[in-house]
């Protein structure tokens, strides 16, 4: 979190759980005052938006951040997972004060532990990021209209508005997906080569029905390693980490704990379920 000027400060977005308390207004792109740092929200229902914050450069957009804001029984939550740090895992910070202003708080994080947010207008926001130490600092952030955003040379004259709409991409052809890493279960139980086979032949079974449900884009295996990692899966139209989690357990060797699941948010292209179509060419014979 040492980063913590990419947009942690967005979460302070919520109101409270009145009409107007999950800032849908969030949705679209940021950028943060005389910097070439930006945020990107997207809502993907009522009560979730999903965000991630970049940096504009020569060398293209380079991501830095993971953001997810939820409402859920009472309670409005930010999480930022930053790339790097943390292993990945998200930190959550709870918000504890919703008048003039707005607090999120987590005591126990190392830095910042409370984010407070001021929003000055429709298309600015102030904010206040501190730690129990004393150390602090602001800034605003400045909501970006799409015309400023074409004009800034980033505009695509190869773009396919029915594509982007059919395959779900957001203005950067981009989407969220869920990484899964598939690795040995803890399971001592099942020895038997036979049942082994069966629960195998049944995970790839599973795999291609997840495909044709439009549920999964990539499967595939690793190579040896010392992390005992066996595959991948990335998850395609799938809500949340939940979801994921519900879907994988149609999965008769993960259901039996022979094989085991880490599961990430990922953003990628959207453009990822194009090759499919294709991968039904290429293939001689089938494990």
């Amino acid at each position: 979190m040492k980063q913590i000027f990419f947009i942690l400060a967005i979460a302070a977005a919520n109101y409270g759980f009145s009409q107007l308390s999950f800032p849908s207004f969030l949705k679209g792109t940021w950028k943060m005052e005389g910097l070439n740092v930006y945020e990107r929200w997207d809502q993907l229902n009522d009560n979730t938006l999903k965000g991630f914050s970049y940096k504009l450069s020569d060398q293209g957009m380079k991501i830095n951040e993971y953001l997810e804001i939820t409402g859920n029984k009472g309670k409005i939550q930010y999480t930022a997972s930053v790339i790097g740090q943390n292993n990945g895992a998200g930190i959550p910070f709870q918000l504890v004060q919703a008048d003039s202003l707005f607090v999120f708080q987590n005591m126990k994080h190392d830095f910042p532990n409370r984010i407070v947010y001021q929003r000055i207008s429709e298309n600015v926001l102030n904010v206040t990021v501190s730690g129990k130490d004393g150390k602090a600092f602001s800034y605003e952030l400045h909501k970006q209209k799409t015309e400023e955003q074409a004009s800034n040379g980033t505009s695509n004259p190869l773009y396919d508005a029915e594509l982007a709409e059919k395959l779900g991409a957001d203005e950067y052809g981009m989407k969220s997906y869920i990484f899964v890493i598939l690795k040995t279960g803890a399971n001592p139980t099942v020895q038997e080569k036979s049942e082994i086979n069966e629960l195998f032949r049944g995970h790839l079974d599973n795999i291609t029905h997840l495909v044709n449900e439009k549920k999964m884009v990539i499967a595939g295996p690793m190579g040896k390693n010392d992390k005992n990692y066996r595959g991948i899966f990335i998850l395609s139209n799938v809500k949340d980490l939940e979801e994921a989690r519900e879907i994988l357990k149609t999965d008769p060797a993960v259901k039996a704990g022979i094989l085991d699941v880490e599961l990430y948010d990922w953003y990628g292209s959207a453009a990822l379920p194009e090759y499919l179509p294709y991968s039904d060419k290429v293939w001689k014979s089938k494990p």
